[in-house]
C-alpha cells in the first residue's frame, strides 16, 4: 500500500495542537472587532482602554499558560491556562476598579467586591435611564471591561478546542447587542470586519496541522486584524471611534442628558415626527424630564412604572383649576428612542403595544424592549389653565420628595437670581422676571459655546454662559434651573420637541405639523402646589414665554409653552417640514388625499442584508474553495479533486471509512449511493497514478501535453453524489458547509499497491 503523505516526506498528520500564540491572538482580534459597535452606544472615554488593556491581558495569559504548559497532556493543559486567564480578568478587574482596596493592588478583598458590585449596579441603573449614546462613566467602564475580559476567555477557550461555529456565534451576539438594544442602524463597518474574522476562523478550523506553513497565513491575517483595529480606535487622525459608511447610520438618536449640542448643530434638518391635534394650536412634546443635578450634568427622574393601560395616576391639579381636554395623534418617522414624545399632561394613549410603560411621576412613556421610531399613536391630552390670580395665591413649594439643591454654586448664579427677582412679590413673579431678564438680555447661537468653551449644563458653563449671554436652549433651560434652584422653588429640565411648522396637509378638518430634527429642544418647568408642572420659556427667540391671564380676561394662558404658534424655529436657525404635497415623503392614499410614510425602509435593509452577507460567509468561502479545487482538477490535480471529493461527502453527511482505499471508496459510492462507474473509475485511476507518483502527485511535475483532464469526471461524480442527496442535506451542504469547521475525512487519498 502506498501513502502520498509517506512519499511527500513523512508530512505529518493528524495533529491538531495549534501553537500556544494562534488561538489567543485570533480571540484576541474577534473580542477587538466584537467592540467596536459599543463605540457607536456609548460616549468616548476611559472605558475603551479598559475593554482593549482586559482583551490583551486575557490573550497575554492564554500565550504564556500554553507556553510554560505545552508538554502537559492538551486536557491538562487548557484547564490550566482557563485558571490563568480567569486569575488574570479578577486581578485586572481589582487593578483597575479597586486598587485601593485590594491586596498589593491585585488581590481582591470583600470590600473590592463590594465597590464592583456597586459599580456594576449603578451601571445597570445608567444604562437603563439613558438613551444612547450613554455616558462614558467609571461605572460603565468596569461593566464594560468586566464582561468583555469574561467573554474573552470563552472564545479564548472554545478556539483552543477547535469549536469555532460557538466563537463565531458568540463574537457576533456580542457585536449585535448594541445595534439590538439600541435599535440603531446598520454598523457597515462592524459587519465588514467580522466577515474577515469569520473567514479568517474558519481557515483555523480547517487546518489539521497549525505548525505546517499556510497555517501562518491566519496569524497573519489575525495579527493583521487586530492591527488595524488598534490603529482606527487610537492612531487615524481624524477618524471617528463610532465610524460607519455613508448612508448606513442609525435614526437620530436623543439624549436624555441635556447633549443636544451636536445634534441641533445637524447640516440640516430632516423630518423626524409629524403631529396632528384637535386643539387651537400644537404642543411641546416631551420625552424625558431631569430634575437631578450633580454638579455636572442633569440626570433623568427615576421612579416607578406602571403598564400604559393603567395611565398616569392622579391629577396634578386641583379641580378648582381649569381644564380641558384634546387629542394629538403622533408618527415618529426618523428618531430612534426608548422615550416616546407625548405632550403634557398625557392622560392615555392609544396605537401602542403592551411593551411601553408610563411614569407617573413626570407623565413621559419609556421602555427598554422596543423604540420610538415607526411609532403612530394618540395621545388624551388634559391641558391645565390656572388665571393668574390662581398661579399668584399658591407657592412653588413642590412635591414631598423633591431632589435637594445643588450645593456650592458659583455666586454669580445665586446673586443674578436674587437681584432678578428683587421687586418680585410671589413665586410666579419671580419666574416671570426670570424668563423675561433671559429673552430680553440674551441672544440664541448654536456655536458661540462651543467657541468659547462653555458647552454644557454644568454649574461652571452656567456661570459662564450668564457673562457671555449667549447660547441654545439646554443654555438657558439650565441657567434658569439653578437659578430658580437658588430660589428654593422645585424645577427640573424637559427634553423634547418644539411644536412644528404647519403644512399644507390635512387629516380631515386639521393641520398636519411637520417636526425637524433641528428643533430639538429643553425647557425648565416649575411645580405649583394645587396645579402641578408649569412650563416656562426662557430661550430667547424659540417658542412663546409663559403668561396667565386674569380672571376678568377669561383665564387660562396667553402663550403657553405647551400650546405655542407653530412658528418656532430660531430667527437664525433653519426651519423645516414639507410644505407642500408634492414632497417626495408623502404618498397618495386611496381617498386621493395624502398620507405621511411611516419608516424609512433603508437601515433595515441596510441591517437585514449584512445579516445576510454574514449567514452566507461559510457558503460564499465553500464555493470559492470549491472553484478553486476544479480549477486545479482541469489541470490535471488529481488530490486536488480528490480532497473536493471527501469534502463534498462530508459537507452532504455521507458516512465514509478513513480506512478506505480509493478504490474501496469508489466501489462504495457507486453500490450504495448510485454513482456511475465510469467517471469514478476514471477519478480513482488519477488518484491511484497520483499516489504513486515520486513527485507527490503535483500537477506541474507533469508535462502539459501530459496532464489528464479529471474535472469532468469529478463533476459527475458530485452531481450524482448530490442527486442522491436528501433536499434538507443539500441546503445543509450549501449554507453551513461542515467541511469547514472540521478535519476532512482523509487530507490524501490512499492507494493500494
Amino acid at each position: 500500500m502506498a501513502d502520498p503523505n509517506r512519499a511527500r516526506g513523512g508530512e505529518r498528520s493528524g495533529d491538531t495542537t495549534a501553537p500556544p500564540v494562534l488561538p489567543s491572538a485570533l480571540a484576541a482580534a474577534a473580542m477587538l472587532v466584537a467592540m467596536w459597535p459599543y463605540t457607536a452606544v456609548i460616549q468616548p472615554g476611559a472605558w475603551s482602554l479598559v475593554v482593549v488593556t482586559m482583551i490583551i491581558v486575557v490573550g497575554l495569559g492564554g500565550v504564556l499558560g500554553r507556553a510554560f504548559l505545552r508538554h502537559r497532556r492538551a486536557a491538562t493543559r487548557e484547564a490550566l491556562t482557563l485558571g490563568i486567564q480567569t486569575a488574570v480578568v479578577i486581578c485586572a478587574s481589582t487593578a483597575l476598579f479597586g486598587r485601593d482596596t485590594g491586596m498589593f493592588g491585585l488581590v481582591p478583598t470583600p470590600t473590592t467586591v463590594r465597590l464592583i458590585g456597586v459599580h456594576l449596579s449603578q451601571s445597570a441603573e445608567e444604562i437603563a435611564n439613558g438613551v444612547a449614546p450613554i455616558s462614558a462613566t467609571e461605572s460603565i467602564a468596569a461593566l464594560l471591561g468586566i464582561s468583555f475580559g469574561v467573554v474573552a476567555v470563552l472564545v479564548d477557550q472554545l478556539l483552543a478546542h477547535r469549536l469555532v461555529v460557538l466563537a463565531v456565534a458568540l463574537t457576533t451576539v456580542v457585536g449585535a447587542m448594541p445595534m439590538v438594544v439600541s435599535f440603531g442602524g446598520t454598523n457597515m463597518v462592524w459587519f465588514l470586519l467580522q466577515a474577515i474574522v469569520i473567514l479568517v476562523l474558519l481557515r483555523f478550523a480547517a487546518r489539521r496541522d497549525d505548525r505546517s506553513p499556510r497555517a501562518a497565513s491566519a496569524l497573519v491575517a489575525a495579527g493583521v486584524g487586530v492591527v488595524a483595529v488598534a490603529v482606527s480606535l487610537a492612531v487615524v487622525p481624524g477618524l471617528p471611534v463610532s465610524a460607519t459608511l455613508p448612508g448606513s447610520g442609525a435614526p437620530l438618536t436623543v439624549s436624555a442628558d441635556l447633549r443636544l449640542g451636536d445634534d441641533l448643530r445637524r447640516p440640516e434638518g430632516v423630518e423626524v415626527m409629524t403631529l396632528v391635534t384637535s386643539a387651537a394650536a400644537p404642543p411641546y412634546l416631551r420625552l424625558a424630564t431631569l430634575s437631578r443635578f450633580d454638579g455636572e450634568v442633569w440626570r433623568p427622574d427615576r421612579g416607578s412604572q406602571q403598564p400604559l393601560r393603567d395611565g398616569f395616576g392622579p391629577p396634578d391639579w386641583d379641580a378648582a383649576v381649569k381644564t380641558s381636554e384634546h387629542e394629538v395623534s403622533i408618527r415618529v418617522l426618523g428618531v430612534s428612542s426608548e422615550r416616546l414624545p407625548v405632550p403634557y399632561a398625557a392622560e392615555a394613549i392609544a396605537g401602542l403595544s403592551g411593551r411601553w410603560r408610563a411614569m407617573p411621576l413626570n407623565r413621559t412613556v419609556l421602555t427598554s424592549t422596543a423604540d420610538a421610531n415607526g411609532a403612530d399613536y394618540t395621545v388624551t391630552v388634559t391641558s391645565v389653565s390656572p388665571t393668574l390670580e390662581q398661579i399668584r395665591a399658591t407657592t412653588a413649594s413642590g412635591p414631598v420628595d423633591r431632589p435637594e439643591p445643588a450645593d456650592d454654586l458659583p455666586p454669580i448664579i445665586t446673586e443674578t437670581a436674587r437681584e432678578v427677582t428683587a421687586d418680585a412679590t410671589n413665586d410666579y413673579d419671580r419666574l416671570i422676571a426670570l424668563q423675561s431678564w433671559f429673552r430680553q438680555e440674551f441672544t440664541y447661537s448654536l456655536e458661540a459655546p462651543v467657541q468659547e468653551g462653555f458647552d454644557g449644563t454644568g454649574a461652571d458653563a452656567v456661570a459662564t454662559f450668564l457673562e457671555e449671554r449667549t447660547g441654545y436652549c439646554i443654555h438657558f433651560a439650565g441657567a434658569f434651573a439653578l437659578m430658580v434652584q437658588s430660589l428654593d422653588m422645585p424645577v427640573r429640565i424637559v427634553v423634547g420637541y418644539l411644536p412644528g411648522t404647519a403644512t399644507d396637509e390635512k387629516r380631515g378638518d386639521d393641520t398636519v405639523y411637520s417636526i425637524s430634527s433641528d428643533q430639538l429642544h429643553s425647557w425648565p418647568e416649575v411645580y405649583f402646589d394645587g396645579i402641578g408642572w408649569v412650563p416656562f420659556e426662557p430661550t430667547a427667540t424659540l417658542g412663546v414665554p409663559t403668561e396667565f391671564a386674569s380672571a376678568s380676561a377669561g383665564g387660562g394662558t396667553s402663550g403657553d409653552p405647551e400650546a405655542p404658534t407653530p412658528t418656532t424655529a430660531p430667527t437664525d436657525g433653519p426651519s423645516a417640514g414639507p410644505t407642500s404635497s408634492t414632497d417626495p415623503r408623502f404618498e397618495e392614499d386611496a381617498g386621493g388625499g395624502t398620507a405621511l410614510r411611516t419608516l424609512d425602509p433603508t437601515p433595515v435593509m441596510l441591517f437585514t442584508l449584512g445579516v445576510l452577507l454574514v449567514a452566507l460567509l461559510p457558503g460564499l468561502f465553500r464555493e470559492l474553495r470549491r472553484l478553486v479545487r476544479r480549477r486545479r482538477a482541469a489541470a490535471g490535480d488529481a488530490l486536488a479533486a480528490w480532497r473536493e471529493l471527501t469534502d463534498s461527502m462530508t459537507d452532504l453527511g455521507v458516512p465514509a471509512d478513513p480506512s478506505h482505499t480509493a478504490r474501496m471508496r469508489g466501489a462504495a459510492l457507486a453500490r450504495e449511493r448510485g454513482v456511475r462507474e465510469e467517471p469514478l473509475r476514471v477519478l480513482v485511476a488519477a488518484v491511484e497514478r497520483a499516489g504513486y507518483a515520486a513527485d507527490g502527485g503535483r500537477a506541474d511535475a507533469v508535462p502539459r501535453g501530459d496532464r489528464a483532464d479529471v474535472r469532468r469526471p469529478l463533476d459527475a461524480v458530485l452531481a450524482d453524489l448530490r442527486a442522491a442527496s436528501p433536499a434538507s442535506a443539500r441546503l445543509r451542504a450549501a449554507l453551513l458547509p461542515a467541511s469547514l469547521v472540521r478535519a476532512p475525512i482523509t487530507d490524501r487519498a490512499r492507494t493500494t499497491v
